[in-house]
């Protein structure tokens, strides 16, 4: 009998011992996951994002499908993203555009940057580049900046549309320096540099990756780049700081995003796959060819530098006047 009572109490005890329960990360992800993308195929965001998931691919055994939905600002393809259901199998390609810029750019927006996302990790920084065309009489940031200066209304800028980075680049340039020019908006980057090589634009304030290569082959001038630091990959070109902006930086920044909802062990796994990804050397030396600098981080890190630059955007679109979009 107690043979028998003894068998029954190590039994009950057996089942009475505490099982963990599985975590959603465990076998996340075992089907395809989808990246959408805001921006056109073969575009810098396009490619810069292609080459880290081709490395987190590696990292988490898995396959990632890129979705490209381009249009209004990134709008169309982050309200997308916002819809999907936050299970880790719908990820979305972020930037200083569609989260820090768009929220005082559009008169109303269909997403909240900070409500309906939780951010996962920062991918890279990519700047910009002042250029003016290859014969263009100032040598030096400094002296375009003067010439300019003494010819108040005269001149005028380019950039692909109203809200791209080299808009708001260029805006926050003109606020800066106090300059009195006039801001031309393209349909995309082909035809402003086409502009700005041709003369009919003073000068750019555009992506490195399709500035640089007119650069090299001496069709533009490379004035100053918008990092606070000089980039390795362009030591000789000096930054705005340097050339007497002081504390002029303008990065486009990308990053991934999740619906809100998802499970944090998706989105702690995530991070530290793309961590690792962005660490190797393949992704590292592949994205400084295009001018785009690696930038491992925290969730809460990429959270903080959003919320920082909402302000700093904000701040800029009212002091620039720029009008707001329907």
């Amino acid at each position: 009998m107690k043979r028998s009572l003894l068998a029954i109490a190590s039994l009950v005890g057996c089942i009475a011992l505490p099982v963990q329960a599985a975590s959603p990360a465990d076998s996340w992800p075992d089907k395809p996951v989808t990246v959408i993308m805001p921006y056109a195929a073969g575009g810098s965001a396009d490619v810069l994002t292609r080459i880290v998931f081709n490395e987190l691919a590696k990292e988490l055994d898995a396959s990632f499908v890129i979705e490209n939905r381009p249009g209004a600002g990134g709008t169309i393809a982050t309200t997308v993203l916002k819809r999907q259901k936050p299970d880790g199998y719908t990820l979305g390609y972020a930037n200083v555009n569609t989260l820090s810029v768009n929220p005082s750019l559009f008169k109303q927006l269909p997403y909240d940057p900070n409500e309906d996302f939780e951010p996962v990790g920062m991918m890279f920084n990519l700047y910009n580049v002042l250029a003016v065309r290859a014969d263009h009489p100032a040598k030096t940031a400094a002296d375009l900046l003067k010439l300019i200066k003494d010819n108040p209304g005269k001149f005028s800028y380019g950039a692909s549309g109203i809200g791209t980075s080299g808009h708001i680049g260029g805006e926050q340039l003109r606020v800066m320096a106090g300059l009195d020019v006039q801001f031309v908006p393209y349909q995309g980057d082909p035809q402003s540099l086409q502009d700005l090589v041709g003369g009919r634009i003073e000068y750019s304030v555009n992506n490195s990756s399709v500035v640089m290569p007119l650069v090299e082959t001496g069709k533009l001038r490379a004035l100053a780049i918008t990092a606070l630091k000089r980039v390795p990959l362009f030591p000789d070109i000096p930054t705005f700081d340097e050339s007497g902006i002081k504390g002029y930086e303008n990065v486009s920044w990308g990053g991934i995003v999740v619906p809100k909802g998802t499970p944090q062990p998706i989105i702690d796994k995530l991070n530290a796959a793309l961590n690792n990804a962005l660490r190797t050397d393949s992704a590292r030396e592949t994205m400084s060819k295009l001018g785009a600098v690696a930038a491992p981080g925290t969730p809460a890190d990429f959270r903080t530098l959003i919320r920082n630059e909402q302000i700093k955007y904000r701040d800029l679109i009212e002091s620039a006047n720029i009008p707001k979009l329907d």
